[in-house]
């Protein structure tokens, strides 16, 4: 799969990582789909793809012409169903709840699509595979926040993912102009439980009065050149995400994913980071932002 032989992919579900995911293959030429049924939803979406060409253009990596095409090159759909047959690959980016995904995938397999992905961090391919008809075509095809300046996608192979399917999924990730890497089907696969295990140690760190949550980052940004430290980027991903995963590594894993009680108290407070305005750190209050 070259991104001269795309015709059009699909993105299911218009939140964060879902417009990261259409935005770099826009970028790369793509013509992309976004099934986000929540009008206000797609409005937001709508507003983050503007406001990233916008910052594109000023940064000078865009020109408005190159802008405006690659804006045009993404729509919305409300729902599985509206898309067309037989594309090159649909991604699936919801929530990492089973039930939904299953009920997703199982949607989407329906639409025929050449390849089928889920962008799941932690839950099992092989798992979700059960929803779809053709479990040859599908794999994991994990993206990592935010999509646009991260240059690694992971790719999850299940017992059924056939070579093709593995070729056609790397060849698309080097037409956005990004790598991957390939891993079997095991809970949190390879960077979710790398990532994971450093966020919930500067969790327990913090709980039990190590540093603040600015000098832990400080450690892991100044140290280690992390891009953003460990708490921070909790924040980002969500709260409340992190505890999803947490608990689907515990089961897995053992104790060492066992979430600290502080992140079970702010996920059952509402602080869910950077979404809720409220986390390890102070953020923008949500309902203000633009994007």
């Amino acid at each position: 799969m070259s991104s001269g032989e795309i015709t059009g992919i699909a993105v299911i579900g218009g939140g964060t990582m879902g417009v990261g995911i259409a935005y770099v293959a826009a970028l790369a030429g793509m013509a992309v789909a976004v099934v986000e049924p929540d009008a206000g939803r797609a409005e937001v979406m709508r507003r983050t793809i503007d406001e990233a060409v916008t910052s594109a253009i000023g940064r000078g990596k865009l020109d408005q012409a190159s802008g405006d095409a690659l804006a045009g090159r993404i729509t919305r759909v409300a729902v599985v169903e509206d898309l067309a047959e037989g594309l090159a690959l649909i991604v699936e980016s919801i929530p990492e709840r089973l039930d939904l995904k299953l009920d997703v995938l199982a949607r989407c397999a329906a639409r025929r699509p050449r390849l089928l992905a889920s962008n799941t961090s932690a839950l099992s391919i092989d798992r979700l595979a059960e929803a779809v008809t053709d479990p040859m075509t599908f794999l994991g095809m994990h993206f990592f926040n935010p999509v646009w300046s991260i240059k690694l996608v992971e790719l999850v192979r299940g017992t059924a993912t056939s070579d093709n399917a593995l070729t056609e999924a790397r060849a698309f990730v080097e037409a956005l102009a990004k790598e991957s890497l390939t891993v079997r089907d095991v809970p949190g696969f390879a960077t979710s439980r790398l990532d994971l295990i450093a966020s919930l140690e500067a969790m327990r760190m913090l709980e039990s009065g190590v540093a603040s949550a600015e000098d832990i980052d400080r450690a892991a940004v100044l140290a280690y050149r992390h891009p953003v430290g460990p708490l921070r980027l909790s924040d980002i991903v969500g709260l409340d995400v992190r505890l999803d995963i947490a608990r689907t590594l515990e089961a897995a894993h053992g104790d060492r994913f066992a979430p600290p009680q502080i992140l079970i108290d702010m996920v059952a407070a509402g602080k869910l980071g950077a979404k809720s305005g409220h986390g390890f750190f102070a953020w923008p209050d949500p309902s203000r932002k633009e994007a």
